[in-house]
């Protein structure tokens, strides 16, 4: 819960750029470009961090948090994070697989035992599949890859994703299901692909995050605020925001508006505000810069900050190296929601994007890259050759509407000098 600790952090600058190898002025590029986002009306506000060799060297703020009330995008501002949510769910299971409460190449069915029944999607139409049993379980691996066969009923893509929608899972949960309910009912849904041929963005992580409770004897909640959370001092992140004073910290929520401008979003923006049911680890929590970057230091570091470790090193770098099919990357082998240039070169290892061939993406980033993005257009990412790691905070929906990701990764690394 955020705000239930009387703690509000701000991120601040704790080195000169040249100190770090980067040009101030360059850096200064990322501010002036990202306020032209707001003036034009795209954008309601942002806040932007980067750090180098594990020391902060540039934070920016612009616009607004509530644009109809007039409240400006402040250090302590709380954004909805949704899919930044996944990295942490994945960093709770490679925490307990380290630990020997699970494996991951254990069926999910172990945790989850409506898994054991699972088929696969053939042919035929939402209202009458044609299916076939699958030929080797889902497991702990899939879920963590998104080469599980699960899907999102958002997509709008395949037959599957419309019977997600018709059992009231297009986003999150039905009102009143927990996650245990909502990983029964998608279990009882086919799979779009056997498990670990193809490579499908899927509520993985909520289930995911189901088996993390089941192997841990903790609600996801309750193991993200013990064993991740308090430790790294995140004590602006949580799975809802309540109170008067952290309520007016939250950024309102926005969708891009026919014409131009912005309007403010419905139902979604109002579910962080009510303590939820379902504990979504694929999308649920919202955060602070301050915190994410805690989060991404901890990643940078190899698993620890400020002596205390997550995770040992050599399973971080096993879990940000490509785990896909052959090798491959997400355009190669990618459902077509994701089938774009922009993913070109981008592997997926264990709860995180990979970059294995910068140059195939047509994008200014590095060999062995890392991170993820949000629904409202949040990113975060972390270099471990130029030694960076950068967190952008937003609140537009959807992350698509403009090239946000790929024009920070640019305004960054030519701020790189030495």
């Amino acid at each position: 819960m955020v705000g239930s600790v009387a703690i509000v952090s701000a991120l601040k600058t704790e080195v000169e750029p040249d100190e770090v190898g980067l040009d101030a002025q360059r850096l200064d590029r990322i501010g002036t470009h990202f306020a032209k986002y707001v003036d034009s009306g795209r954008l309601a506000g942002w806040s932007v961090a980067v750090a180098r060799r594990g020391k902060v060297a540039y934070v920016a703020h612009h616009g607004l948090r509530d644009v109809e009330a007039g409240l400006p995008v402040t250090d302590d501002t709380i954004w909805r994070i949704y899919s930044m949510t996944k990295p942490i769910t994945s960093v709770a299971a490679l925490m307990l697989w380290e630990e020997g409460a699970l494996e991951l190449t254990d069926p999910v069915s172990r945790y989850i035992p409506s898994f054991a029944d699972t088929r696969v999607y053939r042919s035929g139409s939402a209202l009458n599949p044609g299916t076939d049993p699958v030929v080797e379980p889902i497991r702990v691996w899939h879920l963590l890859t998104h080469t599980s066969g699960l899907t999102y009923g958002f997509h709008h893509a395949h037959p599957v994703d419309e019977m997600y929608r018709g059992k009231g899972h297009e986003f999150g949960a039905p009102r009143g299901h927990d996650l245990a309910t909502a990983c029964d009912t998608w279990a009882s849904i086919p799979l779009l692909f056997q498990p670990g041929t193809e490579w499908n963005y899927s509520v993985s992580t909520d289930v995911l995050g189901r088996v993390v409770e089941v192997a841990s004897g903790m609600s996801l909640a309750a193991f993200f605020r013990e064993r991740i959370l308090d430790p790294l001092g995140m004590t602006d992140t949580g799975f809802h925001v309540s109170g008067e004073e952290d309520l007016g910290r939250l950024a309102t929520l926005y969708v891009p508006k026919p014409g131009g401008g912005l309007v403010r979003s419905g139902a979604m923006a109002e579910a962080i505000t009510r303590e939820p049911t379902f504990l979504s680890g694929g999308g649920g929590l919202a955060s602070t810069l301050y915190d994410y970057h805690r989060f991404t230091q901890m990643l940078a570091r190899g698993g620890e900050l400020d002596g205390v470790r997550l995770l040992g090193p050599r399973t971080l770098a096993y879990a940000t190296r490509n785990h896909l099919p052959g090798g491959a990357d997400l355009e190669t082998i990618g459902r077509p929601i994701f089938a774009e240039s922009t993913y070109q070169g981008t592997g997926f290892g264990l709860g995180f994007s990979v970059v294995v061939d910068p140059a195939a993406g047509k994008q200014l980033q590095g060999l062995g890259e890392y991170g993820w993005g949000g629904l409202a257009s949040t990113a975060f990412y972390v270099d471990p050759v130029d030694e960076l790691s950068v967190v952008f905070m937003t609140q537009l929906m959807p992350s698509s509407t403009y090239p946000i990701r790929p024009q920070l990764r640019v305004l960054v690394s030519q701020a790189v000098v030495s």
